[in-house]
């Protein structure tokens, strides 16, 4: 049975069936993930809950371990990931406490580690839809069936941060016709197709961003206040999910390595495929092993 991973802020803890979920040490080639994970089971999916940015919130969105948080995650058996996270609106109709399933992802950051596949191995999956639709349209039918108001699909662009933008910046990505700024989906959302998991976003909005010169310019207080109260609808939506059953995987994301490895199996040692691990299994497998 397909294992749900979740990927958020510490709020999602008041899940009860996360809350008195199993922690369990895992190491992984590529570090420790940001937080020891937490399993639980809701109704009869087992789910697998990660704290993006640590105990206290002391990884920037820059820092997180994201390579390690996907492997542990697919290490354990996941097949299919919700990320939730706080986003600014770049769109009037889009208010605070606004809940978003983007379709789509603009990648402006510039400093993180974006691939499992950087050691002498070399990967090219697909990304034209780097949110796995038959997930987020699931989400969006528990969303249906609960009256939960949200907008389904729209573009994220993911920035470097941690600093909130400058108000050119703003102007700038509302001119291109993105729906909601955040700044954790990438390489997120690469990671996840790499490891050939289905990955979906619950963007919850939590400011206008800047480009709204008529409301308050973004601060912390400001959106942690609408945070608490999105992680809230976050969390009956996940819940749902879990308690209806997860997908039939009849999408692209389970087969994304089949023909992306360029680099020939005589040419990959041992040690490449030690680190590559339960990401590379069944695509750089034993056969034609390089050296060692």
């Amino acid at each position: 049975m397909s294992k749900l991973g979740i990927i958020g802020g510490s709020g999602l803890y008041h899940l009860p069936e996360v809350a008195g979920g199993d922690v369990v040490a895992i190491e992984t080639p590529f570090g420790a993930p940001s937080t020891p994970p937490r399993i639980g089971r809701v109704g009869e999916t087992d789910v697998v809950f990660i704290a993006r940015h640590g105990g206290g919130h002391v990884f920037s969105p820059t820092t997180l371990p994201y390579r390690a948080n996907i492997y542990a995650l697919k290490a354990l058996g996941v097949e299919q990931v919700v990320s939730v996270s706080a986003v600014g609106s770049l769109r009037a109709g889009l208010p605070p406490r606004s809940v978003v399933l983007p379709d789509q992802i603009i990648d402006r950051t510039v400093a993180r580690e974006r691939t499992f596949f950087d050691d002498g191995v070399v990967a090219h999956v697909g990304l034209a839809d780097p949110f796995c639709p038959v997930l987020r349209h699931s989400v969006a039918d528990v969303a249906e069936a609960t009256g939960t108001a949200i907008e389904e699909g729209g573009t994220y662009v993911c920035i470097e941060g941690p600093q909130f933008s400058t108000r050119a910046e703003s102007r700038l990505y509302r001119s291109w016709d993105a729906t909601v700024i955040g700044m954790t989906a990438m390489p997120e959302a690469r990671l996840a197709r790499e490891a050939e998991l289905c990955y979906a976003t619950i963007a919850l909005v939590t400011d206008y961003d800047v480009w709204h010169e008529a409301e308050a310019e973004v601060s912390v207080e400001l959106v942690l206040g609408h945070l608490r109260a999105n992680v809230v609808v976050a969390g009956a939506l996940i819940r749902g999910l879990a308690v209806r059953g997860l997908p039939d995987r009849i999408c692209g994301c389970k087969d994304a390595l089949r023909d992306a490895v360029m680099t020939a199996p005589a040419e990959i040692t041992a040690a490449q495929r030690a680190r590559l691990g339960v990401v590379g299994a069944e695509r750089v497998g034993a056969e034609d092993a390089g050296p060692a």
